[in-house]
């Protein structure tokens, strides 16, 4: 699969097999290019481009206000460009002498609450805009049973679940038979046990059904979970794009790096692809040019020694979460270092431990963001 994203200047878990291969970008996925967006003297998108493959699932990720929800909607047809160009399967939806209102851009939208009518039955919102005939409570019933909701056609929308309301939002969706499927965060107002839920079932349907999708969401575990590849977006540009482990691993830039997981910053100086800090000399997992560096430690890189060979340090906090704990500890150097251990390890403020650490660290040049 090959899925590139461009940005001048800048640097899943599958519950079953795709139902289709997987090919290259092309005649039958999205192609933008250049694509810009100002809103006053604010810059929103700033010359954005990539290429999503058919049948695949992206996610776009990013904080708010990076520009995500604007590319959704310049996508769908809901808000115009300044400059750039939209192709889906072969066909451009907008350009610089091109504009295809939104109904006629076999494009399908799954906003984040449904938004199912409510004065239409189950069967009524998924079979909207389907052509009246002997198939229509055919295809009706077909969707349904796909997305797991068989014999619901007669019921109303507010005596459904939030994740059956969503999952009738994505039969409506894909009824139409849309070449690309939009999900606008749609999991953001199911409580987090359902969430996951539905997240699942919703990218099993997407799979099963061959559909070309991009979500959009600020999620991190939604993205990396769910995605075939995911495009980070900070400040309007794209700021790196590959398959969930790539930019969890071998992040382009420590603002990748700190928003795709959780890290602890802590300054270094690199020497000969190794790295000396508090933690003392650790290997680099890329290669860094000599000099000053910040390091970016994952929290599950760091455990407790089991001899007093580890790094000596101080326990200032310690956070019980369920499934493990977290741990804050300061360094000699005055640094703080967090890390998680497994269910529930009690090590109260005070307490000596000894730190070790697990394989290489991502290592950037220049000192610790301000701050930090």
């Amino acid at each position: 699969m090959v899925i590139e994203f461009r940005s001048l200047g800048r640097a899943q878990r599958d519950r079953r097999p795709l139902a289709h291969p997987v090919v290259d970008g092309g005649a039958g996925g999205l192609v933008v290019d250049g694509l810009t967006k100002s809103f006053g003297r604010q810059r929103v998108l700033d010359d954005v481009g990539l290429t999503v493959p058919p049948r695949s699932i992206t996610a776009v990720l990013g904080p708010s206000g990076c520009g995500k929800t604007t590319m959704l909607r310049i996508l769908a047809g809901f808000e115009t460009a300044d400059a750039g160009q939209v192709r889906l399967a072969g066909r451009e939806l907008v350009g610089p002498r091109a504009w295809v209102a939104p109904q006629d851009r076999r494009i399908g939208l799954l906003p984040q609450e449904g938004a199912l009518f409510p004065h239409l039955s189950v069967g009524g919102n998924v079979g909207f805009g389907l052509p009246s005939g002997r198939d229509r409570a055919a295809a009706i019933d077909r969707w349904l049973e796909i997305v797991g909701l068989a014999g619901t056609a007669d019921r109303r929308p507010e005596q459904l679940s939030g994740g059956m309301q969503q999952r009738v939002a994505l039969a409506r969706a894909l009824a139409a038979d849309p070449a690309l499927i939009l999900l606008d965060e749609p999991f953001s107002s199911l409580d987090a046990a359902l969430r996951m839920t539905v997240r699942e079932e919703i990218a099993w349907v997407l799979r099963d059904a061959g559909t070309t999708a991009v979500l959009v969401t600020h999620d991190q575990a939604e993205a990396l979970s769910l995605a075939d590849a995911v495009v980070l977006l900070l400040g309007g540009r794209v700021e790196q794009v590959g398959p969930p482990a790539e930019l969890y691993h071998r992040p382009v830039s420590l603002a990748a790096a700190a928003f795709v997981g959780e890290i602890v910053e802590l300054a270094g100086i690199a020497s000969g692809g190794h790295v000396e800090s508090g933690l003392g000399r650790l290997p680099a997992r890329s290669p860094v040019a000599d000099g000053p560096v910040t390091i970016a430690l994952r929290p599950e890189q760091v455990s407790v020694a089991a001899s007093a060979a580890g790094v000596p340090v101080r326990v200032v906090e310690h956070r019980y979460y369920g499934p493990d704990t977290v741990i804050r500890a300061r360094l000699a150097s005055g640094e703080l270092v967090a890390m998680r251990t497994p269910g529930y390890a009690p090590r109260p403020p005070g307490d000596e431990i000894a730190l070790a650490v697990r394989g290489d660290v991502l290592a950037f040049a220049g000192q610790l963001r301000a701050g930090e």
